[in-house]
């Protein structure tokens, strides 16, 4: 990478949320996956050039998919810098499990008011692609499915403000996600506890199921500080 590759940071340069192009879409969602799935360390070089020839685009499109891994804190891109993969603190960490330990809370507590036999039965259905991840051992597989089934919820729970506030983490989030379903015994741990998330919604149980919610974040986040900290 040149030096002018490492161009100033401009805000007024940033495209709009959710206004990204295809290609910067695909570009994003490549790296943002790299990122989530450890084949993108922190401190990585994000290469334009090498980005635009994987892509077949020009260099423009790359920019703004890094612009948006870079508000999205992906990705630093300091004035003067190279754009790097970023590394995350244990602080970043613990606040955002623990704002999403509250919230994820209250969006039980909203599934058991609002969901319908249907969207108990396709929570279930959730469940079922997370459990037969599990039993194949495929971490990659299950946490995506994991993804899938926490967008369900927010589906279910109609509540527009926690999904967007969620939504506004969730990059971050899922790469914190990933660390801790990868390590060992994990995986199973997360099925079973999603197993009785969802026996607790089929029985219009609020206060177990949040309970149950809360219990699965703050479990991930004790797995993680307790690799953080060895």
């Amino acid at each position: 990478m040149t030096e002018s590759d490492a161009v100033l940071m401009d805000t007024d340069d940033l495209p709009e949320a959710g206004g990204e192009s295809p290609r910067v879409a695909e570009i994003v969602d490549w790296v943002a996956r790299g990122i989530i799935e450890g084949r993108l360390q922190p401190g990585d070089d994000l290469n334009s050039v090498e980005l635009a020839r994987r892509f077949s685009v020009s260099r423009t499109p790359v920019r703004e998919a890094l612009f948006v891994l870079h508000r999205e804190r992906m990705v630093d891109w300091s004035p003067r810098r190279r754009p790097r993969v970023a590394a995350m603190s244990l602080k970043d960490v613990r606040e955002i499990y623990h704002l999403r330990a509250m919230l994820y809370a209250q969006v039980s507590l909203a599934i058991v008011e609002h969901a319908t036999d249907d969207d108990i039965a396709s929570l279930w259905r959730a469940h079922g692609v997370l459990a037969e991840a599990a039993a194949q051992g495929d971490v990659d597989r299950y946490f995506w499915a994991n993804v899938a089934f926490r967008d369900e919820e927010l589906r279910v729970s109609r509540n527009a403000i926690f999904k967007e506030v969620l939504d506004s983490m969730r990059m971050r989030t899922n790469r914190m996600r990933h660390l801790s379903t990868s390590l060992p015994g994990r995986m199973l741990r997360s099925c079973t506890d999603h197993q009785r998330l969802c026996e607790a919604y089929a029985e219009r149980d609020g206060t177990l199921a949040a309970a149950l919610n809360r219990s699965i974040v703050m479990g991930a986040l004790k797995s993680i500080e307790n690799i953080w900290v060895a």
